[in-house]
């Protein structure tokens, strides 16, 4: 079935919950707990449960309005409809930016797990790899992640089994020591950014079949399951590492199953991170390129990129491939997820604020959500890194001058 902007509608609940899952359950679960232990220390599941509610509250909010609004762009679309279009515009300019960023961090992971004195290479591979991929069509794209998902999932049952079941588990300790309110926030916006890919699956409103229904069923399960395993992988951590050796670990599940007695899984471990970092990878493309598409069709980018051939916007496609290109040979890891952050939790902070216009026979959901979501995303922005924050005011007040002296010349009125 093809909607009448040319894409075609192939996606049901489970390849939006595979697509979600893809972002979400990907290379943040083997990279971001150590970040966030350094923040927090022994807070680490306190931080975890405040992302874990921001980004229900943001998973709420997004579901009700993919289920009014199903079209591709997300919270541009929201944000251009209820909110006005430079809300919209800005949605949209945070959403590109911080992904792109996003998809460097995921691109470098792959390169760091896989060949480590040769990451960026590996990096630009991968890019290269799977925005062909992508270009094939949504479809070959969403049973790929199906399959990357799989592998991840069954590497983290491992060796959360294995952790669990070992005779070093006490040697962790849930202890609660002093944490920082500071140290805690920072903790969970670092958390957060793991998290966000359930923005995927809203993006794709005009790949899905029956949007109304799909979009609001497949964000919180995708949502739901990605809690579920950051949990049960947060307790392991802590249980044989600790807060103190969890805070000092570059690859925390390796060096968990390590600890726990079984070295021999540890590569396993690491080709795990690849592969879900590749997932996260393919998904974050994915969402990038349908958002530059809704953004190139309202002249915020060149016309040519709102393109579709054949069913999949191939030249949105290849342009995020490019500029993901370049970010691998030019940034580093802790800079890209910085930045990242920054700008996705703006682009959530302008979706509560559009579903808080919803009238309640759109589906509005309590006001309470909405709310809630909107002071999390703040909070936890200003809670960053201060480069990031910088960084991200940055490139936010750029687009805004941008918007406001268009490069490309766009309908008014």
């Amino acid at each position: 079935m093809t909607n009448e902007a040319g894409l075609e509608r192939r996606l049901g609940v489970g390849d939006a919950v595979v697509v979600g899952l893809g972002a979400m359950v990907g290379a943040g679960v083997f990279a971001a707990f150590g970040p966030a232990a350094r923040a927090a220390g022994s807070g680490l599941l306190a931080a975890l449960a405040l992302a874990a509610v921001v980004a229900y509250c943001n998973a709420t909010s997004s579901a009700r309005l993919a289920a009014r609004h199903p079209q591709s762009g997300g919270t541009y679309v929201y944000g251009r409809e209820r909110l006005g279009p430079f809300w919209g515009y800005l949605a949209g300019w945070s959403f590109v930016a911080g992904k792109t960023a996003s998809c460097a961090a995921m691109a470098l992971t792959v390169g760091q797990y896989v060949w480590p004195h040769e990451r960026q290479a590996v990096a630009a591979a991968a890019v290269v790899a799977l925005t062909a991929v992508n270009c094939l069509g949504v479809r070959k794209a969403a049973w790929l992640t199906r399959l990357i998902v799989a592998v991840t999932l069954a590497v983290l049952v491992a060796a959360v089994s294995v952790c669990l079941s070992s005779r070093g588990a006490s040697a962790g300790r849930l202890t609660w020591g002093d944490v920082s309110g500071r140290g805690l926030l920072q903790a969970a916006g670092l958390l957060f950014f793991a998290f966000a890919g359930y923005a995927r699956i809203a993006t794709l409103g005009e790949e899905v079949k029956s949007p109304a229904r799909t979009i609001p069923r497949a964000i919180p399960l995708a949502l739901g399951i990605t809690l579920a395993v950051y949990a049960a992988v947060a307790v392991a951590l802590l249980v044989v590492l600790g807060p103190g050796r969890l805070a000092g670990s570059a690859a925390p599940v390796a060096d968990a199953v390590r600890a726990a007695g079984v070295p021999g899984l540890a590569p396993v471990v690491r080709c795990g991170a690849a592969v879900a970092a590749l997932g996260s990878l393919l998904a974050l493309v994915l969402g990038v390129s349908r958002t530059v598409l809704a953004m190139a069709r309202d002249r915020h980018f060149p016309a040519a990129l709102a393109a579709v051939h054949r069913g999949t916007p191939v030249r949105a496609e290849l342009a995020v491939g490019a500029v993901v290109l370049l970010l691998t040979l030019l940034t580093d890891l802790r800079g890209a997820i910085g930045f990242s952050s920054f700008g996705v939790l703006l682009y959530y902070a302008i979706a509560n604020a559009s579903a808080l216009r919803l009238a309640p026979a759109e589906g509005r959901p309590p006001p309470a959500v909405p709310v809630l979501g909107l002071a999390g995303c703040a909070v936890l922005a200003v809670s960053l890194p201060w480069a990031a924050v910088a960084a991200g005011a940055g490139v936010v007040g750029a687009g805004a001058l941008l918007y406001l002296r268009p490069l490309y010349l766009r309908p008014r009125g």
